[in-house]
């Protein structure tokens, strides 16, 4: 397996999407931004293992890789001599009224898609791969 830094997970359900406010601490990037699920790669895991490994972690959701409907590798934003992937999911409106929020951000929502792209307190570039995949 490449080596990589992590992965992040965009879950829609219809036109929304599954986005969460991150904490206001000044020693983690983009603090009191809104994020998706995601994070650091563990061991030896594939980046999706990655991706789903971290939705769990932190909203109590356990999909499987057959709900992933797209994905590309980046370079890292944060460790530019890594690479990080991105990944598109869905989500059912029964595994929306499931979600239990972990201890990491201070808040979630599902938010219209349109919305999420022209928020100015969005990291900047979830909102850059997220168009590309609408682009694509």
């Amino acid at each position: 397996m490449d080596d990589f830094t992590g992965a992040k997970l965009a879950l829609l359900c219809g036109d929304q999407l599954l986005a969460y406010k991150r904490d206001e601490k000044d020693s983690i990037p983009f603090p009191g931004c809104w994020d998706f699920a995601g994070g650091g790669r563990e061991g030896e895991e594939s980046p999706i293992e990655c991706a789903l490994r971290e939705l769990e972690e932190e909203f109590s959701l356990r999909l499987d890789e057959s709900r992933i409907i797209w994905g590309r590798r980046y370079t890292s934003y944060t460790r530019k001599t890594l690479d990080a992937y991105f990944f598109v999911g869905t989500l059912s409106t029964e595994e929306v009224e499931a979600i239990c929020f972990g201890d990491e951000g201070q808040y979630w929502r599902m938010m219209p898609i349109a919305e999420f792209l022209t928020l100015p307190d969005a990291v900047p570039y979830l909102q850059t791969r997220l168009r590309d995949y609408l682009e694509q």
